[in-house]
């Protein structure tokens, strides 16, 4: 069952791809990612409300948000902190580079994740596993001699590291949400409540001296439709993510590469909406990943 779930939280993230590129292309960032965490946040602030006041029906529905200690809200904020770095990271470089560059550089998340999945959980691949993983890395080093040919040198453009950056971030976060759903024992919505609230503080004190004070990039940031609905899909493919961690069989390091599937929407799809160059050649590196994550699902 957790990898049906994967698989759905796959699909809302490759959709949630694809608006993120429409939201921050020509767009300031910050502003843009605090819209899509605030979002994010008024689409579950109504279970908070409702667990304060239907406490009983909102935990007949799964849906109940407990109280926690202090000492729990402390894991959340390093969560929160974790995430805001990769996210400030990631929306800065996908607003400079092509979203059919971007995102095969973040499926190199899987690797990251499948080492500390060995070392700090001890989950043991077998050899078919091993190969997946190498042919996945393997395929985003193709994607990289790709990029070049569109002016995109990979050793000299900063955007590229920030990418980097972002994916060893997000890969450690994910290893640290294994953490928080099965050795905290909280709940998806829990989580999400707390982690939308504090980034939220985060980004809010990041804007105040990068963003606010300045006129000039006030005027230059533009509304779309766009970023709440990132922050909308994003929450719900976190819910269904969490969610298939709380099963005690779930492996993170096959959950982190089922959600890699989510490639074909933002590459296949992404690439025609925004009509983005070599999409044919970038099919194979792109075969290469699929091939990679089957081998993890299946061997």
């Amino acid at each position: 069952m957790w990898m049906y779930l994967g698989l759905l939280s796959a699909l809302f993230l490759g959709l949630h791809s694809l608006c993120k590129k429409h939201a921050v292309q020509g767009n300031e960032v910050f502003p843009v990612l605090l819209g899509t965490i605030s979002s994010g946040f008024l689409l579950i602030l109504p279970l908070y409300i409702g667990s304060l006041l239907y406490p009983e029906y909102m935990s007949e529905i799964q849906l109940y948000i407990t109280d926690i200690p202090c000492g729990i809200h402390g894991f959340i904020l390093i969560k929160s902190a974790m995430m805001a770095g990769s996210w400030l990271l990631a929306y800065q470089a996908l607003k400079h580079l092509p979203i059919t560059i971007v995102t095969p550089i973040r499926s190199a998340g899987p690797f990251f994740t499948f080492i500390g999945a060995i070392t700090i959980y001890q989950e043991k691949p077998n050899f078919w596993q091993w190969i997946g993983f190498f042919l996945i890395i393997f395929s985003v080093l193709l994607y990289s001699r790709i990029g070049k040919k569109e002016g995109i040198h990979f050793k000299r453009n900063k955007w590229v590291y920030a990418i980097i950056g972002a994916t060893f971030l997000g890969a450690s976060s994910g290893l640290y949400d294994k953490f928080l759903i099965q050795n905290l024992t909280l709940n998806p919505q829990t989580l999400q409540f707390w982690f939308c609230f504090y980034t939220i503080l985060i980004l809010l004190v990041i804007l105040t001296i990068t963003w606010f004070p300045y006129a000039k990039k006030r005027e230059a940031f533009k509304w779309r439709w766009s970023i709440p609905l990132v922050g909308i899909l994003l929450i719900l493919a976190d819910y269904f993510y969490f969610r298939a961690l709380q099963d005690p069989e779930a492996l993170i390091m096959l959950l982190s590469a089922i959600k890699r599937s989510q490639i074909i929407i933002a590459v296949v799809i992404g690439g025609l909406i925004f009509k983005e160059q070599n999409k044919r050649k970038k099919l194979v590196p792109l075969i290469g990943i699929m091939c990679g994550v089957f081998l993890i699902l299946y061997s």
